[in-house]
């Protein structure tokens, strides 16, 4: 319950971080709040690959672990 608490709270800080730098660069309210909220809409194209990198690189690692333990069971059963 801990880190739900802390991740929650980091947050909450960082969204208003966000929402703070937008209100001092001159940016209307909701245009602030509308970058705070959905970052995908601020993003540039180089962020957009490292976002889809590391979602790949998780991705395979799952299926790396998921492959090598099905190839584990399938080796104990043959060696049985």
């Amino acid at each position: 319950m801990k880190i739900i608490s802390i991740t929650l709270a980091m947050l909450a800080v960082l969204i208003g971080c966000s929402f703070g730098v937008d209100l001092l660069l001159g940016f209307e309210m909701k245009t602030a709040w509308r970058n705070a909220i959905s970052p995908f809409r601020v993003m540039e194209v180089p962020e957009y690959f490292v976002f889809v990198s590391l979602i790949a690189v998780y991705v395979l690692k799952k299926l790396y672990a998921l492959v090598n333990k099905w190839v584990s069971r399938k080796l104990a059963k043959m060696m049985e």
